[in-house]
């Protein structure tokens, strides 16, 4: 049996603070070292009425390889709530061996994987259930990425906090400049460079039009 491409889980701060622009920069990163790459969101809250998500449509566009819904989104969930609610309204149960096989299914088809969280990482699945588990099931090392602004540095250090608690590797924090009035910018990053446990993989500036392949040329590679 062949070795399972190098996969990482991207989680965030909060909602709504370019995790999906982060991952998607990831998946352009990995494709100058990578021809098959492949990004997945096994859960995702939200759908138009085409019955899209546009996350995962992000990702798609993102990735090198295109593979069945089922593997790269197993979970699409109408409402645009917690996943605990909208799986609940949907009459679902979000099942993490269903996603941890979908994502194994992708670790041996593609050379890389980037598996997106959803929302920030202890977010609701179930009534048990939370991102947290999910990363843990998964066993991959975790990007953070971090959105700058008022309060991220708690929110960054109470996050690095739940990870390590999960016995997870921080494979690195990518900083999202979400707020283009935020007051202090440099002094915020320096700060949580001198509290994170892990490297800094690059500072995702403001952008009025996310563009994946520009905020790529920002960032670094986890280890």
């Amino acid at each position: 049996m062949t070795m399972p491409a190098p996969a990482w889980f991207v989680t965030g701060t909060d909602t709504e603070i370019g995790k999906t622009l982060a991952a998607c920069a990831l998946l352009h990163k990995l494709r100058e070292k990578y021809p098959r790459v492949v990004g997945a969101k096994p859960v995702a809250a939200g759908l138009a009425p085409d019955g899209t998500n546009d996350d995962v449509a992000r990702l798609r566009a993102a990735s090198s390889l295109q593979v069945a819904p089922a593997l790269d989104n197993p979970y699409a969930l109408p409402e645009p709530v917690s996943p605990h609610l909208a799986a609940r309204a949907a009459r679902t149960q979000i099942d993490l061996q269903t996603i941890d096989q979908a994502v194994q299914a992708l670790r041996q088809q593609a050379d890389a994987v980037v598996v997106e969280g959803v929302g920030g990482f202890l977010v609701p699945l179930s009534d048990t259930e939370d991102g947290g588990n999910l990363a843990h099931r998964l066993r991959l090392p975790v990007v953070l990425v971090v959105g700058l602004k008022l309060g991220c540095l708690n929110h960054a250090l109470l996050t690095q906090e739940a990870i390590a608690s999960r016995g997870l590797p921080l494979a690195g924090w990518i900083a999202s400049c979400v707020d283009p009035d935020m007051l202090r910018v440099d002094d915020n990053i320096a700060s949580l460079r001198a509290r994170m446990r892990a490297s800094c993989l690059g500072i995702i500036p403001h952008m009025s039009n996310p563009d994946p392949a520009l905020a790529a040329q920002h960032l670094e590679l986890p280890a």
